[in-house]
């Protein structure tokens, strides 16, 4: 989903359309995080996991919605059942993020299957998505960035080295700024640089996280779904903030939002969980806390989870 949060609250409230809009938590809203941002936002440089203080120092003639997860949670609810109505492996990656499985269908299919997906998305929500359209996960989610907001790209084996060669090898999900360091000094700066490269190499160089990204790069597998018959042994979510982070208040936002996105996931799931696990990883990743409790009584509420925490 486009800007997802932010859309929704726009859509609820038409006054804030076309204007930049900050979502944030419900603290003072100049001492707290931006949960979200607008297109028009965005265009100030204002982002996700940025301090509110700092966004409106960009834009200082920004609005402030506090966050209401009710909203979001709702709507992606709503959109994870409309795809169920293709019957398709369908896999629910976040809040705002669907992966499926088409497989199964020709080019022609394929291509108006997801054209009426955003058209319904539009219709009864009021928001766009982009789709991306890939022989893998890696991919297709990278070609789901290109064209944000309202996006559709579709990578080929005609077109795949033209558009992996216009893009930062950085814009690949799971090449962070440790990774694109080792890289770049391998002289590796685009996707297609990265595509080409031996998988030998990456791995001497990068280790198991070298070849993980080599086989996810060039896997055409279409497991890893998560088949709705099955029970996970357990239920997550997690965001990496754009920079480092040490103020207290900015961390308790995130944990507030990602503990109502896990209870979420676990009312989906029709299931409850007794015990509640927190990682923090430093920023160079050398460092890392973690810490789990067990309540009395399994739950799938937000509030308690996040009480846990």
């Amino acid at each position: 989903m486009d800007a997802f949060f932010a859309s929704i609250e726009q859509t609820v409230n038409p006054r804030l359309k076309g204007k930049p809009l900050i979502v944030g938590s419900r603290t003072n809203k100049n001492y707290t995080v931006v949960c979200a941002a607008s297109y028009e936002a965005k265009a100030y440089g204002i982002d996700s996991g940025m301090p509110t203080k700092e966004a409106f120092k960009l834009c200082p003639q920004a609005l402030f919605v506090a966050a209401d997860t009710n909203k979001y949670i709702y709507t992606s609810e709503g959109i994870l059942k409309l795809l169920r109505e293709y019957g398709l492996p369908l896999e629910y990656a976040s809040v705002d993020e669907f992966r499926m499985d088409l497989t199964d269908l020709n080019t022609v299919e394929y291509g108006d299957l997801v054209r009426e997906i955003k058209q319904k998305i539009r219709q009864r929500f009021g928001i766009t998505c982009s789709i991306g359209i890939a022989r893998n996960f890696l991919l297709a989610k990278l070609a789901s960035k290109i064209n944000k907001p309202d996006g559709l790209v579709i990578l080929t084996d005609r077109n795949l080295a033209q558009i992996l060669a216009k893009l930062a090898v950085e814009k690949l999900c799971g090449v962070g700024p440790s990774t694109q360091i080792v890289l770049n000094n391998l002289g590796v700066k685009t996707c297609l640089e990265l595509w080409n490269i031996e998988r030998e190499t990456l791995t001497r160089h990068l280790g198991q996280r070298g070849l993980a990204l080599y086989m996810a790069l060039h896997s055409q597998e279409t497991l890893g779904f998560s088949q709705e018959n099955q029970t996970p042994k357990s239920i997550g979510h997690s965001y990496t903030l754009p920079r480092a982070v040490q103020d207290l208040e900015l961390i308790n936002a995130w944990i507030r939002l990602l503990s109502e996105m896990v209870a979420f996931r676990l009312r989906d799931a029709n299931l409850e969980a007794k015990i509640t696990c927190l990682w923090l990883v430093e920023a160079s990743k050398k460092a890392c806390f973690s810490a789990q409790k067990a309540s009395k009584l399994p739950t799938n509420d937000g509030f308690e989870v996040l009480s846990q925490s």
